[in-house]
């Protein structure tokens, strides 16, 4: 869906034709999520299909360019207006391969979680490199301000990202660890001793009270 709205966004610059707007959504966003040809052409005929977009003739070249049109116009409106749906959240590859490590014969997932995150470290340090030169960029005006601001805000995302990924990296390594203790204990505690038959008491006697006639007996 974002790939469906971020060309609609882009065409509501002006017409496109498809390995332009391909060139102009990797330059928006960095090229985090890089495109080809066929997928932007099979978008747009999805887009033409729903009556979102229509063609618009030819540039010089020869290129089939498309325009978006009044349904396209509302459809990207809502689009901004609409918060993100977070009830089906995307597959997250991390988060299932923990579970599945999880319980696994075989699998040390303490050093998975190592592993990653080094990975996730390193990432972020690549991420706010690339966020120092945008803005030497910007600041010095050497930058397109429109695709280089887009691009920082797009970096800024990943380095939030990455900071909360690493977090929770040791917030699970501190949880297996608190979990592994409590088993530890449990396994360690002596068993409670069990009830015998020498061991249950004898039955207690209650004197009968003396009532007025054993008394005159």
């Amino acid at each position: 869906m974002s790939i469906r709205h971020g060309l609609l966004a882009l065409l509501e610059r002006g017409p496109r034709y498809g390995s332009q707007l391909r060139t102009e959504f990797e330059s928006r966003t960095g090229s985090t999520w890089p495109l080809n040809v066929g997928q932007v052409y099979t978008t747009l005929a999805r887009l033409e299909r729903d009556g979102l977009v229509a063609p618009d003739g030819e540039d010089a070249a020869g290129h089939t360019l498309y325009a978006i049109t009044d349904t396209g116009r509302a459809e990207l409106r809502e689009w901004y207006e609409r918060p993100v749906d977070r009830a089906n959240p995307p597959r997250d590859e991390l988060a299932i391969k923990l579970a599945m490590a999880v319980g696994s014969t075989g699998v040390d997932i303490r050093a998975v979680i190592q592993s990653q995150r080094h990975s996730t470290i390193r990432a972020m340090q690549d991420y706010t490199r690339l966020k120092a030169t945008a803005l030497e960029a910007l600041e010095s005006g050497q930058a397109r301000e429109r695709d280089d601001v887009a691009w920082l805000l797009v970096l800024e995302q990943l380095i939030f990202q990455t900071e909360a990924e690493a977090r929770w990296l040791d917030h699970c390594e501190s949880r297996l660890v608190r979990l592994s203790l409590t088993a530890d204990r449990r396994a360690a505690a002596p068993e409670p001793p069990q009830a015998t038959d020498d061991d249950t008491p004898a039955p207690t006697t209650t004197a009968r009270p003396r009532t007025a006639r054993t008394r005159r007996a």
